[in-house]
Formats: C-alpha cells, structure tokens, sequence
C-alpha cells in the first residue's frame, strides 16, 4: 500500500468549504484514499459536482457555519479529528469589493474561530489553511516565493493575508501544527460559477457566443488546474507527519507559467474550434491586482511535487465536462 494510503486510511478528516470546486476534489481524493471524511457545508446547491457526484452519502455531513465556534469544536470532538483542511472562503474578487464585511467574516473570523476550536481539540495533529497567491499582494517582483510579505490591499486579497498571518500566529504562539498554502486561480470540472473566466467562456462558445472578459485582457495570472490543487494540499498534510520540520511554514503550489487571460481565451477557444468567436473586451475590472506569478521551486525540493496536468490537457478535460453538463440541460 502507498504512504498516501497509509497515512489517510481510517483517518477521521475534517473539511470545510467541502462542497466548493477545490473542496469537492479534495474529498473525492481522501475517500479513494481510504479517510473517514466530516464535511461542512452551509448552502446545499443541487447543480454542484459535490451533490451530483453523490460525494455527500460517503460523508459525514455538518450543516452550519464556519464563525460558529461553538458548532467547530463539537465537530472536531464528536468525530475525533486527526487533520483538517480548511478551504472555505468567500473566493470572489467582485463579491469582496461590494461585501467587504462577509468576506472579512467568513475568511478572517471564521479562520481564527476554526483554530481555536483546533487549539482547544487535543487530537489534532495536521491542519492546512488555504489562503491564495492574492495573500502577497502586488508586488513588484514575480514570481512571489515564500519569503515575500503579505500585502493584501484590496478587501479579498487582505482577508487571505489575514488568514495566512493568523494561522502563523498561532503555530509560533501555541505550536499548533498548521501550514498554508497558496495557489493561483482555480480551474476544472466542477466549477458553476458562471461569472469565472473558464466557466463563463465555455459556455458563451457552446452557445456561439462571442465570451466576455471583464479587464483588458492583459492582466497574468497563475491558473492551477483544481485536480493539481487539490492533490497538492492533500500532500501537504502527509509531508506535516513525514516532515514534522515544515510544520508552521507556507508553500506555493503552480505549473509555474504566466498567462494573460486573453491567452487563456484564445486556447480554449482553439481547443474548442471557435476561433472565430472573438472575445469582447469590456475594460472594466477594478481594484484587482494585475500581474501574479508564483514560484513552487520549495514545494518542488522540499515535497518532491510536480504538477500532473498541463494546462491544455487540463483545459481539454475541462472543456469535456462542460459540455457534457450543458448538453444535459
């Protein structure tokens, strides 16, 4: 049997934000693996690959919400947790710059509410927050490696950072075994949330319509492939009991390449041999960072991770899945 066998098989796993795009691989990844998994889940959104996929009759299922403290350390006591993963937040750059204050809530002080309900919850032995490549803020250096600061400015980007700085604080205040990770804009099958760059172009060229992007087209970002992401937190936690020396330390995560999203457009327009379906450029984005790069080279030396999907092979899939979806209605 594998060491990612060993390790997961009847652990008790705690998984927040289980049902979202990473969430639901990250399950799907610990159920082959052999865990006893208890999700949380606030909303139940019949269309989401989570309830589709009939993950939540494998599960352990907790309804409520992530700034219920109280409801945390019952969880975490009741199911005997051994790891948790922490992927709930408010992942919209739009939504955060017109609700500041429930993003701050739900990625902010949910975050120190879920690791003090972890600190009190003796059986505890790994937790992974996940915070975002928007945590270092703009910086005039890329890629962002692990050393650079956190300098969120604008509301989301600021309540990643703020996670990430809360989860350090209480690994050198109360040695709470946590690390963080940070990773790029999440893609994949799964993901029905229209408004985002991969969802709302393939479904605006399954139409024949030409697809829409909000900025100029010209702003980088680091686009991960949600498999890729999900796997990779999930390594994290084995490498907390292989490794107890990175205990307390953050890790980027990325295929490592710089793509516009114009770029990003026109591949997946070739792919889907639209290329006569010409994007419109609305030049609106506001308050967003505009070039974002990070660097894996210490997640790549120090977990021995590599990516295992490259962007157009990822996209492809993608693009497959989607289509499947719209064609069903």
């Amino acid at each position: 049997m594998s060491t990612a066998r060993t390790f997961w098989r009847d652990r008790p796993v705690f998984v927040t934000g289980a049902t979202g795009l990473v969430g639901t691989w990250v399950v799907k990844h610990l159920i082959e693996s052999g865990a006893v998994v208890t999700c949380l889940t606030r909303d139940w959104v019949p269309q989401s690959e989570f309830v589709r996929s009939g993950l939540a009759t494998r599960c352990n299922m907790v309804q409520g919400d992530l700034c219920d403290m109280a409801l945390m350390e019952r969880t975490l006591g009741e199911y005997e947790i051994r790891t948790v993963l922490h992927l709930a937040a408010q992942t919209q750059v739009g939504v955060a710059n017109r609700n500041p204050v429930g993003t701050f809530e739900t990625n902010v002080a949910g975050t120190w509410r879920l690791l003090e309900a972890c600190r009190r919850t003796p059986t505890i032995a790994q937790i992974v927050v996940a915070s975002s490549d928007k945590a270092y803020g703009e910086q005039e250096v890329l890629p962002y490696d692990e050393n650079g600061r956190l300098e969120g400015r604008n509301p989301y980007d600021v309540s990643k950072s703020c996670a990430a700085l809360l989860a350090y604080s209480y690994w050198h205040t109360y040695r709470l075994p946590v690390c963080v990770t940070y990773c790029g804009n999440f893609y994949g099958p799964g993901d029905v949330n229209w408004s985002r760059l991969v969802p709302g172009t393939v479904r605006s060229v399954f139409r024949g319509e030409r697809p829409i992007i909000r900025s100029d087209g010209l702003y980088t970002r680091d686009y991960f492939f949600v498999k890729d992401g999900a796997a990779a937190n999930c390594l994290l936690a084995e490498k907390m009991e292989e490794l107890p020396q990175i205990v307390g330390q953050g890790f980027n995560f990325s295929n490592e390449r710089q793509d516009t999203v114009l770029d990003l457009v026109r591949v997946m327009l070739r792919l889907m041999g639209r290329d006569d379906l010409q994007p419109v450029i609305q030049n609106q984005a506001t308050h967003e960072i505009r070039h974002q790069r990070l660097s894996a080279k210490k997640a790549r030396e120090l977990l021995g991770w590599r990516p295992l999907w490259d962007l157009e092979a990822a996209l492809k899939e993608t693009i497959a899945w989607y289509e499947t979806l719209l064609k069903n209605g």
